[in-house]
């Protein structure tokens, strides 16, 4: 399996985005057609059904930056649900706006814009429902801002979000006004088709453990789903037996960590796990450890999770990342079974022109397709939008099946909805392991 990057393609797509317009005159439902979001993070709006459309559903990724590549697919993979749908959801026909939640000079998610987006998202009453976000510190951003939208709140589905104090308190892991200060109206509007960060703790800790780890040193960016998975990860290893050497933050602006791995040298740990985001200078982190602790697949093994896991931790770490293990939620596209089969058929005939498939794109359309069947379910507005969204029962969908729960989790799951893998670097990403951690090591990387 590869996760190589395909500039010249994912370039055009951005292209031919931004070229698309809204046609046609007249909605379904008699009154004027959406206003576009702001062109200065958003493309315009694109609708291929009949007449006009009558709402809009937004989607909210980097897409600058190192995840670029995995973000980019996930668009393509919204914009081919849609279309598949002929651009209806129900009786309503549906827009989409792609935005851009990062900047050049950030080179990721940047806050003032998460925060910039949230709003006008909520101010624009035509905006039925969001797609988003990548990163869980911009999820933390918008949610409570689009939750006291007029009408309701807007409802929001997420395809990568792990941070689990978005929906719910660990114990040690959440502070004690998480996650009600997400949800200032009282009433949650926000779910997600990926498990949260205690299944991969628990994934990596018992990855580490079948890898024969004895003692590790936990690392993070100090952004909140760093610490967040740097927490699951230390409860569900301390649960196997693993030692903690050491637990503290790496400073993203430094130009140097040969210091604090000096430092982790002198402990014995024989791992290092970075929780954190390739973004917040991980390739530094990595090229440091390895100049201090040796290659990764020596005395010192090297793992990290999801933010990671990406071709671009291997372009920008060079031969500094070989052999280190990343985990990522869901299962290779390799694995996919079922209607996933003949929708990654369709996306790469299609929009992706051959390219490699990213699992995110298939997260992506699992995510579409639940915001887009609550839409279809509702009388139209955004409060009974919400209320179909928490009664979704996925059976045998492009993840498996799944229910989600009152804190807008999912629930009942099989198939790769509670499956991880493990990649290890070589110069791409190579499957080394499929893991779907036990219940009782998910319940102590919670705190329970």
């Amino acid at each position: 399996m590869t996760f190589k990057r395909h500039g010249v393609f994912l370039a055009g797509l951005l292209v031919v985005a931004l070229a698309l317009v809204a046609a046609g005159c007249g909605g379904d439902d008699g009154g004027e057609a959406p206003e576009a979001l702001p062109s200065s993070s958003c493309t315009a709006i694109e609708y291929e059904g009949d007449g006009d459309p009558d709402y809009i559903i937004a989607s909210d990724f980097p897409l600058q930056g190192s995840s670029r590549t995995q973000t980019l697919q996930i668009v393509a993979a919204i914009r081919y649900e849609l279309g598949q749908r002929d651009w209806k959801a129900g009786d309503y026909n549906i827009g989409y706006q792609s935005c851009d939640d990062a900047t050049a000079q950030a080179g990721k998610w940047d806050s003032g814009k998460c925060s910039s987006n949230g709003n006008a998202y909520a101010a624009n009453d035509k905006v039925i429902g969001i797609l988003g976000t990548f990163n869980s510190g911009c999820a933390a951003i918008i949610i409570p801002v689009v939750n006291q939208a007029p009408e309701g709140g807007i409802a929001m589905v997420s395809p990568a979000n792990t941070y689990p104090c978005l929906t719910v308190n660990l114990p040690g892991g959440c502070d004690s006004t998480e996650p009600d200060k997400y949800y200032p109206s009282g009433t949650r509007n926000y779910a997600r088709v990926v498990p949260h960060d205690a299944y991969q703790g628990a994934a990596v800790a018992e990855f580490m453990q079948s890898q024969g780890v004895k003692s590790v040193y936990i690392l993070n960016d100090k952004e909140a789903y760093g610490l967040g998975v740097a927490t699951t990860t230390r409860k569900a290893a301390e649960s196997l037996g693993i030692k903690i050497a050491g637990f503290e933050a790496w400073d993203p602006k430094a130009t140097s960590y040969t210091s604090q791995f000096q430092k982790i040298k002198s402990t014995g740990a024989d791992a290092v796990f970075l929780g954190g985001l390739i973004d917040e200078n991980g390739a530094q982190v990595i090229k440091d450890k390895v100049a201090v602790l040796g290659p990764n697949d020596g005395d010192v093994g090297l793992y990290a999770p999801d933010g990671f896991t990406q071709q671009s931790t291997i372009d920008e770490s060079g031969t500094a990342a070989a052999g280190m293990f990343m985990s990522v939620a869901g299962v290779p596209i390799d694995e996919f079974k079922g209607p996933a089969l003949e929708f990654i058929d369709g996306l790469q005939s299609g929009p992706l022109q051959g390219a490699a498939i990213d699992p995110y794109a298939i997260y992506g359309a699992q995510a579409a397709q639940v915001l887009l069947d609550a839409i279809a379910g509702s009388d139209g507005t955004r409060a009974d939008v919400i209320t179909k969204l928490f009664e979704t029962n996925v059976t045998d969908g492009l993840l498996g099946s799944f229910k989600l729960d009152e804190n807008g989790d999912p629930e009942d799951a099989s198939g790769a909805v509670v499956g991880f893998t493990i990649y290890e670097a070589t110069d791409e990403l190579t499957t080394k392991a499929t893991v779907s951690p036990k219940p009782e090591t998910v319940a102590a990387a919670s705190g329970q």
